[in-house]
Parts: C-alpha cells; structure tokens; sequence
C-alpha cells in the first residue's frame, strides 16, 4: 500500500516494519475485525479548487441550517457582536498558545486575567481560573475538586441537573471508587425531602443547577447551610447569563460555581469549540484545577501578568496534579471576555429581561393551544418546559418541516416524559418568529394522523 503523501521510500517502509516486527502494513490493523475496515480507499479522481467549494457547499445544504431555533438545553442561540469576532481574529490572539513565558504573553495574560475578574464579578465568587474545556467537563473537574478538599467519596447530583452533565461526571469517573446518589425534581424544584435524607458525614458535595434542566428557578441557600452544617460542599451549575437578574450562587453561600459558557459571546458552531468556567472561595484556590493567572509588579515596579498557580501534571505535578487539563479553551475564554466587556453589566441586565420577556410572550401563546400545557410550577427564566398531547420527537421532527427546531424532548434523557419539551427563547427570536412558531405548533400537536402515528 502506498500513499502520495507521505514521503517514505518502499525501503524505508521496510525497515520500519522489521523494527517493530511486522511483516506488513496490514498486520498493523489486524486487531481491527474485517467488518470493520474500510471498504476501499478507491477515492475518486482530484477535482479543481471551485469543484470542491461547490460541492461542499452541495453537503452542507443537506444540513438544517435555516432553521429558527427554539432549542435549549444548556446551549442557546444568542447574538454575538459582530466586534467580537473581529476583535477575536485578530492575529496576536487567534495564533496565541499557552502562555508559558509571561515576558512574551502579557496581552494574552492580561486577557485571562480579565476574563478570571469578569467570572468572579458574575458569579459572585472570589476566584477563577482560566477556562476548562465545557460545562460538563467543568462540573466533573468541581466534583474531583470536592473530593480532593474533603477526603470523601460520595456525591450527590440533584435531578434538575443536566442529564448530559451526569452522564460525563459518571463516564470520568467510572474507574474510580465514588459513591453517587441521585435525587428527583418535585414540580420543578430539588426535592429537599429527599437530599437531607441523603446527606451525611460520608459526603464530599452536592451537585445542584440553577436554572435546572426544565428551566425551573431555585434558590439553594437552604441546601447550602444544611450541607455546611455537615462538612459538605455545594457545587452549582449556572446558566451565565441568567446571572443577569438572577441571584448568584455567592450570595447563596454555594462553594464551587461551573457553567457553560457558551451563552457569552459563543456561536453555536455545530457543538463547539465551548468554554467551562469555574469560580470558587479563596480558601480553596490551592485545590483548583487549571491554570490561574494573576497580576504583580515586575523589579521595575511595573504591572505585569503571570501564571500565578498551574499545578498541573504536564509541569512538574505528575500524578499529583489536579488535572489533565493541558491546552484549553483560552480563545474562547477571551472571546466571553470581550463580549462582557462590550455589553457591560447594565447590559447584561438588559439582556437578560429581554430574554425573559420574550420567554414570558412564548408561554402565553402556547398555553392557548389545545392539548399544550405549559409547566408553570416553578420561575423560570428563558426556558421552560411543555406537555404536548403525543411523543415530543414527533411534533420536534415535524416542526422541522415547518423550519422550526421546536425544543428538547425530555423522553431521550428521562423515561415517562416522552411527551414533554423544553423550548427555550432567547433575545434573537422576533415577535413574528415567536407567532409563527405557536401558530404551527398548533397545527402539528392537533393533526389527527401525527397523534395516531406517536
């Protein structure tokens, strides 16, 4: 087998397979079951520049990329300035790696330095690193945290919290001897009953979310003294930009704070790249994963930036470290960087009404639909959750008809809620998108044939 790219010489190849004691390329792959290899890589014949742009463009039409999206779920379709993306391009940063030598990288550590302060400022935490990979990753890393900080093994995870995030939290975990608990969610709300019931001297933290999956609003302080009272951690996931009017999790005395960043200034971009955040008390900075950048004075007297704590495997931890985490997400960082910094904080107030107000003008019109319950048990914020008259996939596949993406079906991640949705409406839905959209859903749930057929 030979390939035009790769420049080795039939004797070469030779020599490398005696090294390793094969006696072909094929033997290589032999622990890959026939069925499983490719088929042929009789690829067709090499096409211009302008042929390939138009076919690509052929594959990418097959996508719904047209649709009005109404889907939510811990990923939003909010408006990004477009001077975030030129700020964002700009060659200083796009190219900019780890910033391993401070007296080369001061505006690259000067950014993390401002996106750590914005973070703190939102959340009201007292410090932050500088980025992890995604919101899922980020509570896993907050759960080790917590265990790191107490010596104990158990976790409780609260039932609103995004099922996505449990599964990763569990899937990092699988060969490590932790106990998990699970609590359900009452009319929206954490079931108190149920995590008193739970927590003990055995447990390192709780796992909570505000807003939850369903899109209910809590307020956790009670959660929080109990769970201080036993020498327990409280971990909260956040939907930033909910912070806009909601109360933070520092006021609510909670000890480890993650998110998704994704809502601050990040395109949806087909599933990422993303940004997890964590912000925390200072006590316990010294057991933080990540990097943290922080500011001083150099032998001159001026203000510089530095990596002030990176205790990570890849320096000189090993396997003492906090983490793997190696190269993260520092664009997207700057990126919610700059997009805070342009909206300001009596934007982010603005924002955050509006897309409550326009949430608020969704609910009211599919309440008056036959067969449509709207979830009222709890607040929310720009998320909520509906029972449909049939199975939610079916009214989600045909709205797609109708160039809607109606929402979340609840069934895929919790059994018995096969006819339950969350819709999520965000600053960039219009008046007439939101009519439109109430409008056909009604002809979908009432269709006669789509009920029979779910």
């Amino acid at each position: 087998m030979t390939t035009p790219y790769i420049a080795n010489t039939p004797q070469e190849v030779k020599d490398m397979l005696n090294v390793i004691g094969a006696k072909s390329i094929d033997d290589l792959f032999v622990d890959i079951q026939p069925h499983q290899r490719p088929k042929s890589f009789a690829l067709p014949a090499g096409k211009s520049e302008f042929d390939v742009i138009e076919h690509i463009k052929k594959l990418a039409s097959k996508n719904s990329s047209e649709l009005v999206s109404f889907l939510g779920g811990g990923y939003y379709d909010h408006y990004v300035p477009a001077a975030v993306t030129a700020l964002i391009s700009r060659g200083e940063f796009y190219t900019a790696y780890t910033p391993y030598q401070p007296e080369c990288a001061q505006g690259t550590l000067q950014a993390l330095y401002e996106f750590q302060s914005l973070m703190c400022a939102l959340t009201g935490m007292e410090v932050a690193n500088a980025s992890l990979y995604d919101g899922g990753t980020a509570l896993y890393e907050a759960a080790m945290m917590a265990i790191r900080l107490t010596n104990r093994k158990k976790i409780i995870m609260d039932g609103g919290v995004s099922p996505i995030y449990r599964k990763i939290v569990k899937t990092y975990t699988s060969n490590l001897d932790f106990e998990f608990a699970e609590t359900p969610v009452v009319h929206g709300q954490s079931d108190r009953g149920q995590i008193n019931k739970l927590l003990d001297n055995k447990t390192a933290a709780i796992i909570l979310q505000n807003p939850n999956f369903f899109g209910a609003i809590d307020d956790h302080s009670d959660i929080v003294a109990k769970a201080h009272s036993l020498g327990i951690l409280v971990i909260e996931s956040v939907y930033p930009l909910s912070l806009g009017m909601l109360k933070t999790p520092g006021e609510m005395g909670v000890d480890i704070v993650t998110g998704e960043g994704q809502s601050l200034g990040l395109s949806l971009n087909f599933g990422g790249p993303y940004l997890g955040f964590m912000t925390t008390r200072n006590k316990f900075i010294r057991k933080m994963p990540g990097r943290i950048v922080g500011q001083t004075v150099d032998k001159e007297g001026r203000r510089c930036f530095v990596n002030t704590l990176q205790a990570r495997e890849q320096h000189i931890r090993r396997e003492k470290a906090t983490s793997n985490i190696c190269t993260n997400v520092s664009l997207c960082a700057l990126q919610s960087a700059i997009y805070m910094t342009l909206i300001g904080k009596q934007g982010l107030k603005e924002l955050a009404q509006v897309n409550l107000n326009k949430a608020e003008f969704c609910r009211q019109l599919l309440e008056k639909i036959d067969g449509v319950q709207v979830k009222r048990s709890s607040p929310t914020f720009n998320e909520f959750t509906v029972q449909l008259p049939m199975d939610a996939s079916v009214v989600v596949e045909a709205m797609i008809d109708k160039g809607f993406a109606a929402g979340f079906p609840l069934g895929r991640y919790y059994p018995g809620m096969e006819n339950y949705m969350i819709v999520a409406v965000t600053e960039k839905r219009t008046k007439d998108e939101i009519t439109h959209y109430a409008q056909c859903l009604a002809q979908v749930v009432n269709k006669k044939e789509l009920a029979h057929s779910s």
